[in-house]
């Protein structure tokens, strides 16, 4: 696919992750939706980046926990756009637990935002996207869906359906829509690490560094443009998994 004025939506663009794919797509020649839940100043930030590009872009709010403001964000898409061609779901929140202690709000917190929301705006980017004649989505996911995070129980869980929802959805929506997902390692450091912390972090990588937001990014682009590619799972994280 030529990203040159194709509609693309990144859900939790505000920043982090999620801004470094809106950005990249912006520079390929994508219009922008940018979604933000509570991140609205961040949001309007971005956009102007965006249309600093010469790409035009609009920040849009929704809470994905709620499947009424999914509808309600798609529905502005198509009155602003009239179309989509490119979903990427990287919205998504990361709360650590015990297992054993582990709420039932905690888990369909996390469950809901992380799972649901995607399969939720999946099968409405879906209903957009045939009216273009096909599309691509791309799932963020991370570590935790291959290798179990013991702290992190329910978001661990919820990544690994991402996964799993990726392979279901290319079967399901070929061969028009394509839908692959993308698995970061350390690519941005936490607000609430220290700097020694994180460069230990990228010491345990066989490539000896931590990444950027550019290097997932650039996987999503690529995923993107090579229209033979579907159901697969790119994994971002200098070899972290191998070790």
């Amino acid at each position: 696919m030529n990203l040159t004025d194709r509609i693309a939506l990144v859900t939790g663009s505000a920043h982090r992750v999620g801004k470094a794919i809106a950005l990249e797509l912006a520079a390929a020649g994508a219009q922008l939706v940018i979604h933000y839940n509570t991140s609205g100043d961040a949001a309007h930030k971005t956009v102007a980046e965006i249309e600093a590009l010469g790409r035009r872009a609009v920040a849009l709010p929704a809470d994905l926990s709620r499947p009424a403001q999914i509808n309600a964000l798609f529905a502005r898409v198509e009155a602003e756009f009239g179309a989509l061609d490119v979903l990427v779901n990287s919205a998504s929140i990361m709360e650590t637990g015990d297992a054993a202690t582990l709420s039932l709000e905690a888990w369909n917190r996390s469950l809901s935002v992380n799972l649901t929301a995607p399969f939720l705006c999946a099968q409405q980017a879906a209903r957009l996207m045939r009216g273009r004649g096909g599309g691509v989505i791309i799932n963020i996911a991370d570590g935790s869906a291959l290798r179990p995070w013991a702290t992190y129980p329910a978001h661990s869980v919820s990544k690994a359906g991402l996964v799993m929802l990726t392979q279901v959805l290319a079967k399901a929506f070929a061969p028009a829509i394509r839908v692959n997902a993308v698995c970061p390692g350390p690519v941005l450091k936490p607000p609430d690490w220290d700097e020694a912390r994180w460069v230990r972090v990228g010491q345990n990588t066989l490539l000896k560094r931590t990444g950027s937001g550019y290097h997932v990014a650039h996987a999503v682009r690529c995923l993107i443009e090579n229209d033979y590619i579907t159901g697969e799972t790119l994994v971002v994280d200098g070899g972290e998994r191998l070790r």
